[in-house]
């Protein structure tokens, strides 16, 4: 796909002048020069607004402001600042990353595109992102704010998700690029992508590129960019029995493979369907436990959707008679005042919080 040089000189221009006029947009990792924070901000934002994710970069920087004091973390308490933000995966690859460059890179991060890739959980976009933004190399970035600008502008109708489209719009990112100054070029686009070039309901009178934008002058602008894949969401049912015994309560922590890895969370039957009191006595796992209690009650509900998964949690909360020996290996007995030092998923904090817990 081929675009002429006087449209994409058009495009670099006036979007690099956008930004130097009348890009207000402020958020305190923009104007950062150190890897770290670079780096820090960007593992934060993936699947994150920038307003949902300020007040937890703010946190890590504070308790974390460099990135041998994040190499030397306790995982537990890093977990705790990370959640409610979900895909915990990111924090795990987060604190393995920071070790890596603390212990084995003498605390540097590599100055070089190639370099940063080979760093677990830096992608493409993170490593151009640091790459541009830290050291000045001229790397483009290419995320979704990115491509649905280039789409737009250029009436591009490939598809961003397949193995054509990604090429296309690499290539033709790294075309634009301006590389005398891809930092400020790099912000730019991702600017105007989130604050203009929104994907619903754009300012197409604010945008600087209107003129020669074939979406606008065309009425595409609700169908561009295309993806190709439909998301499948999976439902699944969660029924959470809060087991007590006087002061304490029974967690343990999730394991590898599935959603909130290293989590914790309460004594957990999984369904094919949601549990109400009768079901649940029935269940042939609760049955298993063989426990010996005093009083079983419903508590809440509560859904929580993720990418590609809606999950249904209901609560129940159990006084115990007798405190059983084993329930699970991997469990543990925290008094209830312990468990604000504890990461849960954000399903189950909601349902704590509201219980008095913490």
């Amino acid at each position: 796909m081929e675009f002429s040089k006087p449209i994409k000189k058009y495009f670099t221009t006036h979007l690099t002048e956008w930004h130097a006029t009348l890009n207000n947009r402020s958020l305190p990792w923009k104007s950062e020069k150190d890897p770290y924070k670079i780096w820090l901000s960007e593992v934060i934002l993936q699947q994150t607004r920038s307003l949902q994710g300020l007040p937890y970069y703010l946190r890590f920087t504070e308790t974390y402001p460099t990135v041998t004091a994040m190499a030397a973390a306790d995982d537990e308490q890093a977990f705790r600042l990370w959640q409610g933000l979900g895909y915990y995966n990111r924090c795990k690859n987060m604190l393995a990353t920071a070790r890596i460059i603390a212990n084995d890179l003498d605390g540097r991060f590599p100055d070089t595109y190639e370099g940063l890739l080979q760093l677990k959980g830096i992608g493409p976009y993170t490593a151009a992102a640091i790459a541009s933004f830290a050291y000045g190399r001229p790397n483009a970035v290419v995320d979704g704010n990115v491509y649905r600008v280039l789409s737009r502008y250029f009436g591009i109708d490939t598809p961003f998700d397949v193995t054509e489209g990604k090429k296309l719009f690499a290539s033709l990112a790294q075309e634009l690029l301006d590389t005398k100054d891809s930092s400020a070029y790099n912000q730019a686009i991702m600017d105007l992508g989130a604050t203009v070039c929104t994907p619903r309901k754009p300012s197409c009178g604010q945008c600087p590129l209107q003129k020669h934008c074939i979406a606008y002058h065309q009425q595409l602008i609700d169908v561009l960019p295309v993806k190709s894949k439909k998301l499948v969401v999976r439902k699944r049912y969660f029924n959470y029995l809060l087991l007590k015994w006087n002061d304490e309560v029974w967690i343990h922590r999730r394991k590898a493979g599935d959603i909130w890895e290293n989590l914790h969370e309460p004594y957990l039957v999984e369904s094919e369907a949601p549990l109400d009191k009768a079901a649940l006595l029935r269940h042939p796992q609760f049955e298993q436990l063989n426990l010996d209690y005093s009083d079983l009650q419903y508590k809440s509900s509560g859904v929580q959707r993720l990418t590609h998964q809606l999950i249904e949690s209901r609560f129940f909360t159990m006084e115990l008679v007798k405190k059983p020996k084993i329930i699970d290996a991997d469990g543990v007995w925290r008094n209830i005042n312990e468990l604000g030092k504890v990461a849960f998923p954000k399903t189950v904090v909601s349902f704590l919080e509201n219980n008095l817990y913490f």
